[in-house]
C-alpha cells in the first residue's frame, strides 16, 4: 500500500471510483463511434459521400480520441450544408422554402429533393431523397451534433484529456502525478468531480445524439426492405 493511502485511507476507493467513472466515459465514447459510422455509412450509400469510418484508438489519449470523432461530425455537418447548398442552387425560391416548411407534406418534400439529386447523380432514389430531407428538416439532429462536438472538445480539453483510453496504472497516474498526501488527495477529489460532471452532460447528450441517429437509419432501413 501507497504512503498516501495510508495517510489517507480515502484514497484507494476514490482511485477506484476514477477507474470507474472512466470506463463509464469510454463506454459512451465507443457507443458515439459506432453510431457516428453508422450514420456515416447511410450518406455514403445514399448520398455519395466518402466518409472514413471511425475506430477508437486504444493506445492513445482520451483527447486524441475525441479529435478522430470530432473531425468526421464536422465532416458529416459539411456534408449536410453542402446538401442544402445544392438545393438551394438547383431549386428556385419557392420550391426551396417548401424544403423547410413542416406544415409541407414529407412525400412533396421528398419528390422536390429526388428532383435535384437526379440532377446532380443522373439519378436518385426515394431513399436517398428521403435521407437528405431527414438530415435538412432535423433541427434535433443538427443541435445533438453541435452540443456533442463542444463536449468532446470540452473533455478532451480537461485534466482527463490526457488520460490513455486504456485503464491502467499509469494512465491514471498521469492525472495522480503519484504525488503522496493531501495533494493527490486534493487531486484525487476535483479529478472525480471533473469526471462526474463532464460524465453526466457528455451521456445526456450521447443519448440524444444516439436517439436521432437511430431515427435516420430506421427510416432508411424501412424504405429498403
Amino acid at each position: 500500500m501507497a504512503l498516501s493511502d495510508l495517510l489517507y485511507p480515502d484514497n484507494p476507493k476514490r482511485k477506484q471510483e476514477l477507474i470507474n467513472l472512466h470506463q463509464e466515459l469510454l463506454d459512451c465514447m465507443s457507443t458515439n463511434f459506432h453510431a457516428t459510422n453508422e450514420l456515416a455509412g447511410v450518406l455514403n450509400e445514399h448520398l455519395g459521400c466518402t466518409i472514413t469510418p471511425i475506430k477508437m484508438r486504444e493506445s492513445s489519449t482520451v483527447k486524441e480520441n475525441c479529435e478522430i470523432i470530432i473531425q468526421v461530425m464536422s465532416e458529416i455537418q459539411h456534408q449536410v450544408q453542402k446538401i442544402d447548398s445544392d438545393m438551394k442552387e438547383k431549386l428556385e425560391p419557392v420550391l426551396y422554402q417548401k424544403l423547410y416548411d413542416i406544415k409541407e407534406p414529407e412525400l412533396e418534400k421528398i419528390a422536390i429533393a429526388q428532383r435535384v439529386f437526379s440532377i446532380i447523380f443522373g439519378e436518385a432514389t426515394s431513399t436517398a431523397a428521403m435521407v437528405a430531407i431527414k438530415l435538412l428538416g432535423s433541427n434535433h439532429l443538427t443541435l445533438t451534433v453541435s452540443k456533442l462536438i463542444g463536449l468532446l472538445a470540452q473533455i478532451g480539453a480537461s485534466v482527463l484529456g490526457g488520460v490513455s483510453i486504456t485503464i491502467i496504472g499509469l494512465g491514471l497516474e498521469m492525472i495522480l502525478h503519484a504525488i503522496l498526501g493531501a495533494v493527490e488527495r486534493s487531486q484525487l477529489l476535483t479529478a472525480v468531480r471533473s469526471y462526474e460532471k463532464h460524465l453526466a452532460e457528455f451521456k445526456a447528450a450521447s443519448e440524444k445524439y444516439q436517439c436521432a441517429i437511430h431515427e435516420v437509419t430506421s427510416l432508411v432501413r424501412q424504405q429498403v426492405q
